[in-house]
């Protein structure tokens, strides 16, 4: 399983990790134009070295930006991972791969109604059954229908197994 937040960030990496690799090519090509020459003229000396040091910081900053990247995609990937190690009914699962619902990864237990606002369903894990929350805040009659029919349908089938 894969999300779009670790898509975007695998992406990121590889666009930083390629201007990282550019600007290694310019900071090298910059040291080349000195011929092996010392660079302690009066003229052009010091801007020589302040142009060395203006391209090591940005060097730096790409590499922690990059190790920043990295950190990210291995925290998403926990993340992706602790969704995909919570068991759900079959037909919850159906319903996200319909995209009917979506998984909150900081609750797994806790799904969306695509197109509904606040309300959320709820799977009690211990007690295997499927509930909801916030059904009072939905803002309008076309989302409560929505959710009201696919509510009422987990309802019948999951929590009339467990009676």
């Amino acid at each position: 399983m894969s999300s779009n937040r670790l898509q975007v960030l695998e992406n990121s990496l590889v666009k930083k990790e390629a201007e990282l690799q550019r600007r290694f090519y310019n900071h090298f090509n910059t040291w080349k134009q000195t011929n092996g020459q010392p660079m302690n003229d009066k003229a052009n000396g010091g801007a020589f070295f302040r142009k060395v040091e203006k391209q090591n910081d940005a060097i730096r900053n790409m590499k922690a930006s990059i190790e920043k990247t990295k950190n990210a995609i291995e925290k998403e990937k926990s993340k992706i991972a602790n969704v995909e190690a919570q068991s759900i009914p079959l037909e919850l699962q159906n319903l996200i791969n319909e995209g009917k619902i979506t998984q909150w990864r900081k609750f797994p237990n806790r799904f969306f109604v695509v197109g509904v606002e606040k309300a959320r369903l709820v799977w009690m894990e211990k007690e295997k059954y499927v509930t909801y929350q916030y059904l009072k805040d939905i803002p309008n009659q076309e989302q409560y229908a929505i959710f009201r029919d696919i509510f009422n349908d987990l309802n019948r089938t999951l929590n009339k197994k467990q009676s």
